[in-house]
């Protein structure tokens, strides 16, 4: 579960460190224009951070989420689902024009070139690659993270081991620059807003991959502390050069190239790597949405949006920062509290949910395992636990059984092989206890499955659930805990 949770974490923090953390222009508005103080906004930011990741990915794992409205039409009402794709919409088409901006202000202060050249270069690559298969392209540009994330932190630990600040004077620097909010801690509200916006609808996906629950909240937990440090070291490593990177488009770009020329060249193209996967990703995603129901209009909805985009773009990267961002960060704070109100009355659901997927990827590693022995009782529980989550019954195996195959491939010592999954074993072991006498049943009675139907059992306990008043909402049946709900006997049998 470790490895997973480390695993997810590494994907929300390449999720949340996109093109506006990497031109370091978001840093600047929202904390280090609020000088110390802005300090304590990059604290409460990643704090809110942190607990949104791990609210989006483990609703994202509860609801196998392949897209964002299969939560957010689970969770909320129709208006405000209505309300809520809507912003993700806008917030879709707003930081992708955005990045047109950003990507000609980006050659603009490396090479000195025309903004409107590096503009028209991401809008030619945009479309582009949009009509290819954006999967394999985001995933190469992925590969840009890591360095970014390494020029963050070598470029900004740098500057502070090296920096002699006078945090008077900083302090009186930072108050001459430029934002619309008001303070530090509507900003750190409002950051946290806009990141929400921006990574919610890849986040759900990615929860949506990992069946255990438990691990997609490490793994936001993990992220979010990552995601922490990685804010702190930005925001005050521009705090100390305030007066160099203030008015700048590309803080960032500017304090690694005060460093190191040659570095600063290295980080303008990593900049613009990023900038293009964020504009691909956002321009293909809202495509997709807006196309849905008339997919063969897709390539039309798509570049009529890249080119809307990039006439909108013209209008400055500073000031559509300032001015957009903050917008959508209102949006997005709905969107928080919406989505942390779920996941807090379904705590109880969530973790029954999560508790009857690891019983079953138990199970169906029993079932599985060429080494393991598979009993009637275990069969017939399996099928109970799957009939009883919030997913498909034929989904959820599906995974279980993908997951546990991908295992045990991996594992030296076992003699799975992969073609197995394809052809199963239907071997299943009947169990006997031994023998006992009257008075020893009576003291120990045996309980296995009874008669009754996967159905029938479902009903009775759903019958008591309802009895007992129970809701936890998350739209669907409140989920068997199975883990206490089965004992194993001497003999190898699942008595339940």
């Amino acid at each position: 579960m470790l490895k997973n949770a480390l695993l997810i974490s590494f994907a929300f923090i390449g999720t949340v460190v996109g093109a506006g953390f990497a031109s370091g222009q978001e840093a600047m508005l929202y904390f280090s224009a609020f000088g110390t103080k802005g300090m304590w906004g990059a604290v409460l930011g990643s704090v809110l951070m942190l607990i949104a990741g791990v609210t989006i990915l483990q609703l994202g794992s509860f609801f196998q989420a392949k897209e964002h409205m299969e939560v957010l039409g689970s969770i909320s009402s129709k208006l405000m689902g209505w309300i809520l794709d809507i912003a993700t919409i806008v917030t879709l088409f707003s930081i992708g024009f955005v990045m047109f901006a950003g990507a000609g202000a980006n050659l603009n202060q490396q090479f000195g070139l025309p903004v409107w050249v590096g503009a028209v270069l991401m809008l030619a690559l945009t479309i582009g690659f949009g009509m290819l298969d954006v999967d394999k392209v985001t995933g190469a540009i992925g590969a840009l993270t890591p360095f970014l994330l390494v020029f963050v932190i070598v470029g900004c630990g740098w500057t502070l081991i090296n920096a002699n600040p006078d945090w008077s004077a900083l302090n009186a620097a930072a108050a001459n620059v430029d934002t619309s909010l008001p303070n530090w801690w509507i900003s750190a509200l409002n950051y946290t807003g806009l990141n929400v916006m921006c990574v919610v609808s890849m986040a759900l996906v990615i929860g949506g991959n990992q069946l255990d629950t438990r691990a997609a909240g490490l793994g936001g937990l993990f992220g979010g502390l990552g995601y922490l440090v990685m804010l702190m070291l930005l925001a005050l490593a521009l705090l100390v050069k305030i007066d160099t990177v203030s008015g700048q488009d590309m803080p960032l770009l500017t304090l690694i190239t005060d460093i190191n020329p040659t570095m600063g060249l290295i980080m303008s193209l990593v900049i613009f790597g990023m900038i293009f996967a964020t504009s691909l990703g956002m321009f293909f995603a809202l495509g997709k949405r807006l196309a849905r129901g008339r997919e063969d209009k897709f390539r039309v909805i798509f570049i009529s949006a890249c080119v809307i985009g990039f006439v909108l773009s013209f209008v400055g990267f500073q000031q559509l920062v300032s001015t957009v961002y903050p917008i959508l960060g209102y949006l997005g704070i709905l969107l928080i509290v919406v989505m942390t109100l779920a996941w807090v009355r379904g705590i109880p659901k969530l973790r029954k949910e999560g508790d009857r997927r690891r019983r079953a990827l138990e199970l169906t590693r029993k079932k599985m395992d060429p080494a393991e022995r598979f009993t009637k009782n275990d069969e017939r529980e399996l099928e109970y636990i799957t009939a009883k989550s919030n997913v498909d019954s034929e989904e959820l195996s599906e995974a279980l059984e993908e997951e546990v195959a991908q295992e045990l491939a991996e594992d030296e010592d076992s003699d799975f092989e992969l073609e197995d999954l394809e052809n199963p074993s239907d071997v299943v072991y009947v169990s006997y206890t031994e023998p006992v006498t009257a008075e020893e049943y009576a003291a120990n009675p045996d309980e296995p499955w009874n008669d009754r139907t996967v159905d029938e059992l479902i009903a009775a306990e759903e019958a008591e659930e309802a009895a007992a008043g129970e809701d936890n909402s998350l739209g669907g049946s409140t989920a068997v805990d199975a883990s206490s709900a089965s004992t194993t006997d001497d003999t190898g049998s699942t008595k339940l």
